[in-house]
């Protein structure tokens, strides 16, 4: 076991790393991230921050040199990072389980060759794939760079083989999937914990809304059958116990054709749809995350009140900083902000938690508190 007072190592420093930081410094653990953005939201509340490339000898040494446990906040550090710095010290989530998660088409055939169902998909490496991904798949379909896609960047709708040809190109023609759309009943994801003996803790199932390919809003409970719920969660914990997953893990699901539950992507780090367990479980999911990789008996994960989680993006701030007094003018709204100096459009900038007595109303009320930021009435 790795206990408080031992030092942690961080790969990535955005908004999950600052509140995984913030939450294993509450906990009496030390924190080095390396990020080589000087100015990285975890990089602020680090105990150091080693500004440096991810395939930094200097910087890897010291980490390997100076940290009990390495982990990583986000899947696109290189895996050859990873396997370097497991060679020398502790480093949970398993580089080979963040290496599938990193690449689109190896994720796919992963939740294939293991039972999980997933939309139909092709791998498109080169143009003259195109033709036959087409046939195989057919539309209405979305074109996916394999790799370093998220929040619906490096993603195109298509519906012809002809603007399948174009989003490559449009791509660079870097490899990617076509995937066939569902028509979507619902989406879904489970955040869970798992610890290198095996045992597994869920948080609850978290139902989704996505804008523009970017998550907007997770409401808790899910509104759907108890027997779909409890499907979401048996799948999840499929997959990472498949993945001899060590760490916190998102696996994002789809509701399709009458209740099946189909496996979307799986985010080998703490998730975006998991912020609710900040402010609304008995343990959230960064304490977890230090929980699972020091080796500490993993947390309860009981919901405490009905939840909706909101995201706020760098849209809100067009008009100028937002009205954060109309928003906490509701009690049970929770204000969570990432440190980033600059607001762009789609960047993700902080989230609100609404605590409420049904979910129904914690969104109605998270919906209301973000709308009344731009109020400069």
């Amino acid at each position: 076991m790795i206990l408080p007072g031992a030092t942690i190592g961080l790969l990535g420093g955005g908004q999950l790393g600052r509140m995984f930081t913030a939450r294993a410094r509450t906990m009496g653990y030390r924190v080095w991230v390396l990020d080589p953005d000087p100015a990285s939201p975890a990089g602020h509340l680090a105990d150091r921050h080693l500004v440096a490339a991810y395939t930094d000898p200097e910087g890897l040494e010291t980490l390997a040199r100076g940290c009990q446990v390495v982990t990583t906040e986000f899947e696109n550090v290189p895996a050859a990072t990873l396997e370097t710095l497991a060679s020398r010290v502790r480093v949970w989530p398993p580089p080979a389980a963040v290496a599938i998660a990193q690449d689109r088409n190896r994720e796919k055939t992963f939740l294939r060759l293991h039972g999980f169902h997933t939309t139909l998909h092709a791998a498109v490496a080169v143009e003259g794939d195109v033709l036959t991904a087409w046939q195989q798949v057919g539309g209405p379909a979305l074109l996916k760079t394999s790799r370093l896609g998220y929040d619906g960047k490096g993603q195109a709708s298509v519906t012809s083989v002809e603007a399948v040809r174009a989003a490559f190109q449009r791509f660079k023609g870097v490899e990617c999937v076509l995937e066939r759309r569902l028509e979507l009943e619902a989406e879904l994801s489970v955040v869970l914990a798992r610890n290198e003996h095996g045992s597994i803790a869920r948080f609850p199932v978290g139902q989704n809304h996505h804008v523009n390919g970017i998550l907007d809003t997770t409401v808790v409970p899910a509104a759907l059958p108890r027997e779909v719920i409890d499907e979401a969660e048996i799948v999840a914990s499929q997959v990472a116990e498949a993945l001899g997953y060590v760490g916190v893990l998102g696996v994002e699901l789809f509701v399709a054709n009458g209740g099946r539950i189909y496996v979307n992507e799986i985010a080998p780090r703490p998730h975006n749809s998991g912020h609710f367990t900040q402010d609304a479980c008995v343990t959230c999911q960064f304490e977890q995350q230090v929980r699972a990789i020091c080796g500490l008996p993993l947390g309860g994960t009981a919901l405490l009140s009905p939840v909706a989680m909101a995201n706020l993006l760098g849209d809100l701030w067009q008009a100028g900083e937002p009205r954060w007094d109309r928003a906490l003018a509701d009690p049970g709204v929770k204000l969570h902000l990432y440190g980033k100096s600059e607001p762009r459009p789609g960047r993700k900038m902080g989230h609100l938690n609404v605590l409420a007595a049904s979910p129904a109303e914690a969104k109605q009320r998270a919906l209301d508190a973000r709308r009344a930021l731009t109020d400069h009435h």
